[in-house]
């Protein structure tokens, strides 16, 4: 039997026509942060999940990325599937070499599965520390984890809000693998960049070289908003500069509980040659950082 879901009633729907960017991306530019949902008629949402969405399955997604510009994409497990990777695998598996994917697993998952998921183009996994999207565990459960995937060389993507980062700094730097931070450690971006509240991630990436930031989520940070969201851009250039080869960016679409305002792909895009002025920093953030942690790794 068919399950129907309906999304939230206060779900935003990402724009169907987002306008082309003005800035021209690089060749072989990787789209490193989106999601895939669904169609929950076929790829059913997972009945702990905090919130239901609209689809927004593969073929939208595809086509916004070749509308963008982006020649790649790196495909993360939206918590309304759980820890059910099929959506996922699925997008994977059609878009062949153009994407990776990072998974939700938990204990008792089998290498067998491990293996399939790693076929299809999973190389990481995402614990998610955000208390309103999922349920945080102690400590012991994400190293459990960390184990089972050893032997993949999978990274690990970590989401949490900046509060969190104190109460979880042993385990953050003490994972024996390459962290990859979402959304720049949401930081409170009306505080100023080299104040006290910044300061702890800027000492993680400082202190450990394995600790890698995605330069995304304007559109959820920013308090002055679209389209310039001028208060989030000294965040992320201060880490693009700072740390140069340690930094990705992506779109977040289709920018799961967005309740502000839905942003345009348009606007976001075109704030990176702002986060990165030059042209080697837009290749090293846009290009060479993501193929080398998600495709060229694969050749190592």
């Amino acid at each position: 039997m068919t399950v129907t879901f309906e999304p939230d009633a206060d779900w935003l729907v990402y724009l169907a026509n987002p306008r082309k960017p003005d800035y021209v991306l690089p060749t072989g530019a990787v789209d490193a942060h989106c999601h895939v949902f669904g169609p929950g008629s076929v790829f059913p949402y997972a009945p702990e999940r905090k919130y239901t969405p609209v689809d927004a399955p593969k073929d939208k997604l595809f086509a916004l990325r070749d509308f963008l510009g982006f020649e790649r994409n790196v495909i993360v497990q939206a918590t309304c599937h759980g820890a059910d990777n099929r959506a996922l695998v699925d997008a994977l598996l059609a878009a062949g070499d153009r994407a990776r994917g990072v998974a939700t697993i938990r204990p008792g998952v089998t290498r067998a599965e491990l293996a399939d998921m790693h076929a299809a183009g999973v190389r990481g996994i995402r614990f998610n520390f955000v208390r309103r999207l999922a349920d945080p565990k102690p400590d012991a459960y994400y190293r459990g984890l960390v184990d089972l995937i050893a032997e993949f060389g999978w990274h690990i993507v970590i989401y949490f809000e900046a509060p969190d980062l104190a109460e979880r700094w042993d385990l953050f730097t003490h994972l024996p693998t390459t962290i990859v931070v979402d959304h720049v450690g949401r930081p409170d971006v009306t505080q100023p960049v080299d104040g006290p509240g910044f300061a702890l991630f800027r000492r993680l990436m400082h202190e450990h070289e394995n600790v890698w930031a995605k330069l995304s989520g304007a559109e959820r940070l920013s308090v002055s908003g679209p389209p310039g969201y001028d208060d989030f851009v000294p965040f992320a250039r201060h880490i693009a500069r700072t740390f140069p080869d340690r930094v990705i960016w992506g779109t977040d679409w289709p920018h799961p509980n967005m309740k502000s305002h839905m942003p345009d792909e348009g606007d976001l895009v075109d704030l990176i040659p702002r986060i990165a002025p030059t042209d080697d920093l837009q290749r090293r953030l846009l290009v060479g950082n993501p193929m080398r942690l998600y495709w060229e790794r694969d050749a190592s």
